[in-house]
Formats: C-alpha cells, sequence, structure tokens
C-alpha cells in the first residue's frame, strides 16, 4: 500500500532562489508530523509548494500523494484528490460569504456524479461543525474573513477542513496571532479531526501548539533542510535550547 504522502528529494526555486534543498519525508494516515524551524527556513514555502502554488517551482525531487506523482496537478486538481491547506494568514474574500464559499467547495470535492450535494445535509453538517468549533451560526453569513479577528479567521480555516474532510491537512503556522483562549478552541477542532484516515503537515515556530496537539513526529527544518527528526520530546528540547544548535549545524553542513 503506497504512503499518503511522499516527498523524495525535493528542491524548490523562488524567483531563481533554491528555497528548499532536499527534502524527504513521509506522512500516513492517522500521523502528526509537526515541522518547526526559525523564520526563513522554508516551512511555508514547502507547504504551498504541496498545495500547488504556482509560484514555486520544483526543480528536483518528486511529490507522490497514494503513489501519484502529482508535481504537475494544480492546486484544484490536488484539494479533489484530498490535500488541504491551512494558511498562515487568511484572505478576505469580500462579497462572498462563509456558506456560500463552504458550500462550492463542499460540491467541488465531495459532489459525487451530480455534482451536489444536498442543501439539507450541508446545513446539518455545517451547524454540527461550527458548533464543536464554537463559532456563532451568523458567520456562515458573513462575508469570508472580512473584520473577523485572528481567532476568527483561524476557526474559519479549521471548520473548511471539517466540511472538506481532507485525507491530508498542511497546516502553515495556524498558531500564528491566537491568543491562548483561541488556540485551544482551534487545537480543540483539529483534534476532534484526528483520526485513522488523516494525515497532519503541522507546521509552527513553538512548542506552545503541540501542548495541545501531540504530534507522532517532528521535523527541524533549518535553511531549506531537514536537520534533525525525533519524537515529540524534540519539540521540548526546542523550547528548551532554541534553535541556535541546529542552525550552527546547518551551517557547518552537518545534517
Amino acid at each position: 500500500m503506497p504512503n499518503l504522502l511522499e516527498i523524495r528529494d525535493l528542491h524548490v526555486n523562488v524567483e531563481d532562489r533554491e528555497i528548499v534543498k532536499g527534502i524527504s519525508l513521509t506522512v500516513n494516515p492517522g500521523e502528526v508530523h509537526a515541522i518547526m524551524g526559525p523564520n526563513g527556513s522554508g516551512k511555508s514555502t514547502l507547504a504551498s509548494t504541496l498545495m500547488g502554488h504556482p509560484f514555486y517551482t520544483v526543480t528536483k525531487g518528486e511529490i507522490c500523494f497514494n503513489g501519484e506523482n502529482i508535481a504537475e496537478l494544480g492546486a484544484d486538481e490536488r484539494a479533489k484528490l484530498g490535500i488541504f491547506l491551512a494558511f498562515q494568514y487568511p484572505h478576505a474574500v469580500p462579497g462572498v460569504t462563509v456558506a456560500n464559499f463552504l458550500r462550492t467547495a463542499v460540491n467541488s470535492v465531495h459532489g459525487g456524479e451530480n455534482g451536489k450535494v444536498s442543501p439539507r445535509e450541508f446545513r446539518q453538517e455545517l451547524r454540527r461543525q461550527m458548533a464543536l468549533l464554537k463559532m456563532d451560526e451568523s458567520v456562515a453569513g458573513r462575508y469570508i474573513n472580512e473584520g473577523f479577528s485572528g481567532g476568527e479567521k483561524k476557526r474559519a480555516e479549521i471548520l473548511q477542513m471539517a466540511m472538506l474532510k481532507p485525507k491530508l491537512a498542511i497546516m502553515d503556522e495556524t498558531d500564528s496571532g491566537l491568543d491562548i483562549d483561541a488556540l485551544r478552541i482551534v487545537a480543540d477542532g483539529v483534534n476532534a479531526l484526528l483520526g485513522p484516515e488523516l494525515g497532519v503537515l503541522l507546521i509552527t515556530h513553538y512548542q506552545r501548539l503541540l501542548n495541545y496537539i501531540t504530534p507522532t513526529f517532528v521535523h527541524v527544518m533549518v535553511n531549506g533542510r531537514i536537520v534533525a527528526e525525533g519524537g515529540p520530546e524534540l519539540a521540548l528540547e526546542l523550547e528548551k535550547n532554541g534553535y541556535a544548535p541546529y542552525e550552527e549545524r546547518a551551517v557547518a553542513g552537518v545534517a
């Protein structure tokens, strides 16, 4: 049986500058992989590349999803396969309500032969997931992220994830800009979605999110490379000692 996600010697350029420099990583259903590293290490570039953002150019290596090389597929095609990206800075979309956006997305990904999920089924699932995330139902009628607080934006991202039910969730610094209460609510929502069929790639700077979402594996990314790997204890070590020892190893060329 193929791995859910297998990254093989991936190199990525942005405007002729190499940002990701040979990453190999495997994620399987039921696993939570945390990628931690300092600013500028290439974590967000990796996330966007996996989702198919055209700004990022793969110069070498493969991205395989369920055994299929998806490097040439667009973001919409990857979403239909079951890949989801939660953005670090979600954008506002004036004029498009949360409910309308989600219904269009769900129909596109899960619509089946007739291309549509029944309105009743959609409304019931939307209400259920909003209750889980402690979101007022009035949010469904608001324009996407327009006037939302940082916590509301991140909860809206997790709501999208809950409604789309991906096989692989890539979460790019979901904890960015959240106070402790919002962090707990978002983490509770993520934990409610975790299960044997979902693989998660969780990108973060800090240990604090991992106090609520327990990783299976932790990877340290510095200067475009994975320089250390381990279990949850590695995140605790980073909290204690910082990234400096690993940055020194990266400069020295020690993996």
